[in-house]
C-alpha cells in the first residue's frame, strides 16, 4: 500500500505583473495587476529530528495501515493539495504595516489571480477553499470582530468529554484541512522599485515571499491491543484527545490559549501485523489547531514549544459480553514531541485487563501511562 507523504511545507509563489503605466495614470487610480500562484509541491512536513539524531520515520511506527474504507470515511491519509483560494487584500495607503480599515475579498479557482491595486502598500491574506466530502463544514471564520486578523474556530460536538477537561462538557469538532499565508507591506509603485522585468511576458514582475503553511495538524492515533483473543469486540467509533487549541489566527498561525478536547472517528481492525505479531488496533485520523499558544507549523524545533497542558486520549472499548469501558491514555509526552502532527501510539496487554462484569455502564475506567515510559501498566 502506497501512502501519500504526511508532511508538508507548501511554497506559494505570488507573481505580480505590472505593465508600464501610461502617462495619464495618477496615484489615486488603480493599476491592474496579475498574480500567478505557482504549483504547490508536497515536501516533508513531519521533519522531526529525534533524540538519537535520526530523522522521524512515521511509517515505521504506523501499524494500523490505511485501507479503502479509511479513505472512504476520511479521505487520503495525508494533506490534500489545495487548488482554490480565498484572498483578502488590505490597502494601507502610503503607510506600511498600518491597521486595516478596509478589505477587498477575492476567490480564485486554479493558480492565477488578477485584480486592481492602487499605488501604495498592501497586506494580503490567502487561505485554501475547503473541500467538504459530505455533511456540514466544521470551520467558522470570524472576519468581522477585527479587520486586522481572521480567526477560525469550531464548535462543541455532541460527544461528551470523558476526562480532564474542566471548562467544557463536550468535545469540539475537528477542523478541516486548512492552510494560510500572510504578507504585509507589499508595495505597488510607479518607478518599479522591487520589481524585475520579465521579457517573455513583457511585464514588470514582483515576487512575494509567501509560504502556505498548515493551520491544522494531522495526528494518526492507534491503540494497539496485544493478546486480545476476542475479549474486546470493537470500539464505539469516536475518540477524544484533550489539550488542543479551540481556534487559530490565520495571519500568524498561532493557536488560541483556550484548550479543548477534540473528537474524531475511530475504527477497529483485527489481526494486523506488528513485526510478526498479530494484534488488534483501534485507529483513526485527527485534525487539530495544535498546541495552545503556539504557531506549531512555524517552530524550528521542539525547544521553542511552550505547553503546560496535559494531553489525554480516551476511547470507549466494547467487550465481547456487550459491556463497555472507557480507556484513558496519557499521551502528553508524545503530543509534545509531535507538536505539528504525527503518530500517537498506545499499547495495552489484554492479559492484564479483566472483562467488565457490571451491567448498566462502564465496567471500569483505566488510565494508561505513556507506553514509552511504562508499558501495559493500568491504574484501576
Amino acid at each position: 500500500m502506497t501512502l501519500r507523504p504526511l508532511s508538508l511545507l507548501l511554497p506559494l509563489l505570488l507573481t505580480a505583473c505590472k505593465p508600464e503605466p501610461p502617462l495619464h495614470l495618477y496615484e489615486a487610480e488603480p493599476v491592474n495587476t496579475q498574480f500567478v500562484i505557482a504549483e504547490i509541491e508536497l515536501n516533508t512536513y513531519w521533519d522531526y529530528i529525534l533524540e538519537t539524531g535520526e530523522r522521524y520515520d512515521w511509517q515505521a511506527e504506523w501499524y494500523y495501515e490505511w485501507d479503502d474504507e479509511d479513505r472512504r470515511i476520511w479521505g487520503d491519509i495525508g494533506y490534500s493539495v489545495p487548488n482554490a483560494f480565498n484572498i483578502r487584500r488590505y490597502f494601507t495607503g502610503s503607510t506600511p504595516y498600518d491597521r486595516h480599515s478596509r478589505v477587498t475579498s477575492d476567490f480564485i479557482e486554479g493558480n492565477t489571480f488578477q485584480g486592481e491595486f492602487y499605488y501604495g502598500f498592501w497586506d494580503m491574506l490567502v487561505w485554501n477553499d475547503l473541500k467538504i466530502k459530505e455533511g456540514v463544514q466544521s470551520l467558522n471564520f470570524d472576519e468581522t470582530s477585527t479587520l486586522d486578523s481572521v480567526t477560525v474556530y469550531t464548535n462543541q460536538s455532541m460527544v461528551r468529554t470523558r476526562y480532564y477537561v474542566q471548562r467544557y462538557t463536550h468535545a469540539f469538532y475537528e477542523p478541516e484541512e486548512l492552510f494560510a499565508a500572510y504578507e504585509r507591506a507589499i508595495e505597488i509603485n510607479r518607478n518599479h522599485d522591487g520589481f524585475e522585468y520579465d521579457a517573455a511576458r513583457n511585464a514588470w514582475v514582483k515576487r512575494l515571499n509567501m509560504v502556505l503553511t498548515p493551520i491544522t495538524y494531522i495526528y494518526l492515533t492507534q491503540v494497539i491491543v496485544h493478546h486480545n483473543n476476542g475479549k474486546i469486540a470493537g470500539v464505539e467509533g469516536t475518540g477524544n484527545i484533550s489539550g488542543f487549541s479551540r481556534s487559530s489566527v490565520l495571519n500568524s498561525g498561532r493557536g488560541s490559549n483556550d484548550p479543548v478536547a477534540v473528537t474524531h472517528q475511530t475504527r477497529w481492525k483485527r489481526n494486523c501485523d506488528m513485526n510478526g505479531e498479530k494484534v488488534d488496533i483501534a485507529g483513526g485520523r485527527l485534525l487539530t489547531f495544535g498546541i495552545p499558544g503556539n504557531a506549531c507549523g512555524r517552530l524550528k524545533d521542539g525547544s521553542e514549544l511552550h505547553d503546560s497542558e496535559p494531553h489525554y486520549m480516551d476511547l470507549k472499548m466494547i467487550f465481547n459480553n456487550g459491556l463497555d469501558s472507557t480507556f484513558v491514555f496519557d499521551v502528553t509526552k508524545q503530543v509534545r514531541q509531535r507538536y505539528k502532527g504525527g503518530v500517537i501510539t498506545v499499547e495495552i496487554d489484554m492479559d492484564t485487563i479483566p472483562i467488565p462484569r457490571r451491567a448498566g455502564g462502564s465496567g471500569f475506567d483505566a488510565v494508561v501511562k505513556d507506553y514509552e515510559e511504562v508499558t501495559h501498566e493500568i491504574e484501576m
